[in-house]
């Protein structure tokens, strides 16, 4: 029952990051909206970032970089191919002013989410101090994620109280990983194997198909210098974590 405790109580506090967006609520939205390419510029490198520092590393540590992981990872590139084609035709036949990458990165949030929920109920598995140190990582890789995503759904034509709430939805899939790896507790290791380096194909995908395309309707050169120094800081950001 403390494995169960400790591990909701945590990732309900992982869950709770999501809603750092408030800290705009005050500000108006022009003066928020002159910035949002920056954010979008920021998730890219952070997702980026994630991918290459992160992801995979973490699955190859495991599993060794063989053909399975370049599997996995295309695979998670397909269904987010798929998923996006799907959120692209239901939005021509709506009256949708959000622009589908939203849809995307709720989507992709929500799987990095779960995951995040499977690693730290795995953790707790194996002893407390371990869980403990785990969610204070996730934490920390969380803050500036959630931070671009954010941005991202503002610019995507989310309002900030919508953005608020998708943000938060996508987040609490953290509690359902969670409770799976608990109650699987045989099957972790194989679910955590698979969805890792999946997840890395989706991050792979919303940043170099809808994210990165949107930067380039940015031509002039001041503002592209901008994003581009957004974009590494994002990529920074993802690195000195592997420190902490």
């Amino acid at each position: 029952m403390n494995i169960w405790f400790y591990t909701l109580v945590s990732v309900i506090v992982v869950s709770l990051i999501s809603l750092i967006g408030i800290i705009t609520l005050p500000f108006k939205n022009g003066k928020v909206r002159k910035i949002l390419i920056y954010f979008v510029s920021f998730s890219a490198g952070g997702l980026l970032g994630d991918v290459f520092i992160h992801l995979l590393p973490e699955s190859t540590a495991k599993l060794g970089f063989g053909i399975n992981i370049s599997l996995y990872v295309l695979i998670g590139i397909v269904t987010y191919f798929i998923v996006e084609k799907i959120i692209r035709w239901q939005h021509c036949h709506t009256r949708n002013h959000t622009h589908p990458f939203s849809f995307m990165i709720i989507y992709g949030d929500a799987v990095h989410n779960f995951i995040d929920g499977l690693i730290i109920g795995a953790s707790y598995l194996v002893n407390l101090e371990t869980g403990v140190a785990t969610t204070l990582a996730v934490l920390f890789h969380e803050i500036p994620q959630e931070i671009g995503d954010f941005g991202t759904l503002l610019h995507g034509g989310l309002t900030k109280s919508r953005a608020l709430l998708f943000n938060f939805l996508s987040a609490i899939t953290s509690i359902l990983g969670a409770i799976v790896v608990l109650s699987l507790k045989s099957y972790a290791d194989n679910l955590i194997s698979f969805l890792i380096p999946f997840a890395a194909g989706g991050f792979i995908y919303i940043a170099g198909a809808d994210l990165i395309p949107e930067l380039h309707k940015e031509v002039k050169i001041s503002k592209s210098i901008l994003q581009l120094f957004s974009f590494i800081i994002g990529v920074l950001v993802m690195l000195s974590l592997v420190y902490f």
